[in-house]
């Protein structure tokens, strides 16, 4: 008895499946790109607090080493500020920023920060915030400790 002639199988995809594949991968790529990149409010309020603690710590410890005063200058109008022969940094635009006493004035806006070399400083409060995130670092005056937490 003959068998019937074996039919082959449908394998792989057909160019128009293929075809609709590539077409929903572009639109979905062009969404993401013309959104931009992914910001964080939080995130970014998280990112600038760090950078201005770890600038606040790094003076303490360079006044310590060096036996001398360092000062760090926070100018919340134009969102800057600088350690003592260190670079100008920038906060975001859409950041707020405020320093509280007992922070001591400087030229124009700026007000300063100064560490000792027995390791306490001036003292003071920065508040950071971008939207509903709102951090504070504060600088104690007897020790000179750097602390970051939500600010109220």
């Amino acid at each position: 008895m003959r068998q019937p002639p074996k039919r082959r199988s449908d394998d792989g995809f057909t160019l128009m499946e293929l075809m609709v594949v590539l077409a929903i991968m572009g639109v979905l790529i062009g969404i993401l790109v013309a959104r931009g990149p992914v910001h964080s409010v939080g995130l970014q309020t998280r990112a600038a607090a760090g950078a201005l603690a770890q600038a606040l710590r790094a003076a303490r410890a360079q006044a310590i080493d060096r036996s001398e005063t360092v000062t760090v200058a926070i100018d919340p109008v134009h969102r800057v500020f600088a350690a003592d022969r260190g670079p100008v940094q920038h906060f975001a635009a859409s950041m707020d920023v405020a320093v509280l006493p007992p922070a001591l004035p400087g030229p124009n806006d700026t007000r300063l920060i100064r560490f000792s070399p027995d390791g306490s400083a001036s003292g003071g409060e920065i508040l950071l915030g971008a939207g509903k995130r709102r951090l504070s670092i504060t600088v104690e005056w007897l020790t000179g400790r750097v602390q970051v937490a939500d600010a109220p």
